[in-house]
């Protein structure tokens, strides 16, 4: 199998190895010797979603990639788990109408949901999306903002936006909804409508400022920094006053009423505004590539603006940072009805491997949206995937698609764990919907699929098997799952003519001698080329192909009263020999 190194003969398509290339490059101009960093910021506001971890992985594949090439990297994930709880979500179990009582306060301090193993909001939710990220190989540093900013390390950053508050003020400005009164109604230029986004306008109500700054640069109206309240905890606190010289800040809280003085040269209890935050965290840490939504890329968006907050502030330089398209989900019959909300990382892991979740990351660019299949489609995705692994075993892989291979099934530490026996996905569900799960069952029919070389443990089959049952289980509708008929259907038998009755002979007279996969399906595409006067293998006509689809729809309908379900050569195997011969009358 290539290694990423031996496959980027084309980097002009992977887009990996051009990020990489870009990323050592600066990070040598901006820090000579220094090991390389990357970031990523996710909030446990509530379940971390499978559009969130394209903000993981994309940093990932590329500080991987770097460290292919021998480099030290860090790849920084910022959990904002000091932000404020914003909205009670729907759809989380264990939680109801009366977490609304949390709002504004940090997600550190809202309680976890009912029954949780977790101290707090969010430590339960960033609990699965740590397990997801191990699962999937991504070698990171955290860092928690609470831990941050609760132990003073951004004091110095702090009394820095502080005194230069004008300074962001001004910043701010150029973004924000400008109306002038004497244009309005004359033909003057229209209001200019660029976006504000909510963090910032919240950090604006919470100052005082919001409808009342008139773009002067805001000599005390606006502040970049907001308190939580010392009695009841929540955000909704107001700046009075601040002095630069003694860094005493006054602030009074509009929920509960309290008021307190404090020297911020020594008070960690609250926040710089996100727009402000961001920035200060690419000088901080020194972060060389950090990508963003589409949602922060924007005029007037948290990444735009914060490019010029960290130069023009912080001395800093803004990362280099792709905007990365949304990921969609097809499918999730079960999981919507029940959680109300898009899946996770966990969720997806549940019914897919981890190298084939790495893989759809992995292949498209960044700016390319692409869709994680939880119904029907993650079928052909798998057969999409084993396709691939055929090419790079056989050597015919184009370059940039072995480079997301070999990107997908392990990282610069080594191999991800895999299936031993990697059979088709499509096939195990098909035996797990018919066996319903019994093991006993399940290894008779795959040792069946090839008597040549049977499978002589289902640990052969897994972690795949298992992941094709849990897809059977959570995501297949009942109705769409396929039942066995205990008796035959003597009605049916009963009405068939000549020709139908000589089909099901035909296949019954050649069970045995095609008890296998690729035997079975020879037999049922075969029955009506012989019925035709062809031989087995002829090729097929239009007409052939008719007879072909109302045969099987007869075998369906005696197997599984439908006229249609699994394909048929599994569903014959699963059934077994002595119950097909009973249920097709013979």
């Amino acid at each position: 199998m290539p290694t990423v190194a031996q496959s980027q003969s084309s980097t002009e398509t992977d887009w990996v190895s051009r990020f990489a290339d870009e990323v050592i490059a600066e990070s040598e101009r901006r820090a000579p010797g220094k090991p390389v960093v990357v970031a990523s910021g996710l909030s446990p506001s509530g379940p971390i979603h499978l559009g969130n971890l394209r903000e993981v992985m994309t940093p990932h594949l590329v500080a991987d990639e770097i460290r292919r090439r021998g480099h030290t990297v860090r790849h920084l994930i910022s959990w904002d788990d000091y932000d404020r709880y914003r909205k009670v979500p729907n759809g989380v179990p264990g939680i109801d109408a009366s977490w609304a009582e949390h709002i504004g306060k940090p997600l550190t301090s809202v309680p976890a949901p009912a029954g949780s193993a977790y101290p707090n909001w969010a430590e339960h939710f960033k609990a699965a999306m740590t397990a997801s990220l191990d699962e999937l190989g991504v070698d990171y540093d955290p860092i928690s903002q609470t831990e941050q900013y609760l132990a003073g390390t951004y004091r110095e950053q702090i009394l820095h936006a502080m005194r230069h508050r004008a300074d962001i003020d001004a910043i701010l400005d150029r973004y924000r909804t400008k109306k002038d009164p004497a244009a309005a109604g004359k033909g003057g230029k229209k209001p200019q409508q660029k976006k504000v986004d909510e963090a910032e306008l919240e950090a604006e109500a919470g100052s005082g400022a919001a409808g009342e700054d008139d773009g002067s640069g805001g000599s005390g109206g606006y502040f970049p920094y907001k308190p939580y309240c010392g009695n009841c905890e929540k955000d909704l606190t107001t700046v009075t006053s601040y002095d630069d010289d003694t860094t005493e800040l006054n602030y009074t809280c509009t929920a509960c009423g309290f008021a307190e003085t404090v020297r911020l040269s020594e008070f960690n209890r609250g926040k710089l505004v996100w727009k402000v935050d961001w920035p200060m965290r690419w000088a901080y840490e020194g972060v060389i590539f950090e990508p963003s939504g589409v949602d922060h890329s924007s005029p007037g968006s948290s990444f735009v603006v914060g490019g010029q907050i960290v130069r023009e502030v912080f001395d800093g330089v803004q990362p280099i940072g792709p905007m990365y398209a949304f990921v969609g989900i097809s499918g999730m019959a079960k999981m919507s009805s029940s959680k109300g909300g898009v899946p996770t990382p966990a969720d997806a892991l549940k019914i897919m491997e981890a190298p084939l979740l790495r893989w759809l990351y992995a292949r498209r660019k960044p700016n390319q949206s692409f869709k994680i299949a939880f119904d029907q489609e993650i079928q052909r995705l798998y057969d999409e995937w084993d396709s691939l692994a055929r090419k790079v075993a056989d050597g015919t892989v184009l370059p940039a698609d072995a480079a997301a291979y070999s990107r997908a099934i392990g990282t610069a530490a080594g191999a991800l764990p895999s299936t031993p026996r990697p059979l088709p996905y499509r096939t195990l569900a098909s035996v797990a919907d018919i066996t319903a799960g019994a093991e006993d069952q399940t290894l008779r029919i795959l040792s069946e699929l090839d008597p040549a070389n049977p499978l002589a443990s289902l640990d052969e089959a897994r972690p795949r098997l298992d992941r094709a049952e849990s897809w059977i289980t959570t995501q297949v509708p009942a109705e769409a799952r396929t039942v066995v008929r205990d008796e035959p259907d003597e009605e049916l038998l009963g009405s068939l003519d000549d020709q139908g009755r000589e089909s099901l002979r035909l296949l019954l007279a050649g069970l045995d001698t095609h008890w296998s996969l690729d035997g079975l399906t020879t037999l049922v595409y075969g029955v009506p080329k012989v019925l035709a006067g062809l031989e087995p293998d002829a090729k097929p006509t239009p007409e052939l192909k008719t007879a072909q689809r109302s045969f099987f729809a007869l075998l369906y309908r005696l197997l599984v009263s439908r006229d249609t379900g699994p394909r048929l050569p599994t569903l014959l195997l699963a059934v077994g020999a002595d119950r097909v011969r009973k249920l097709l009358g013979a």
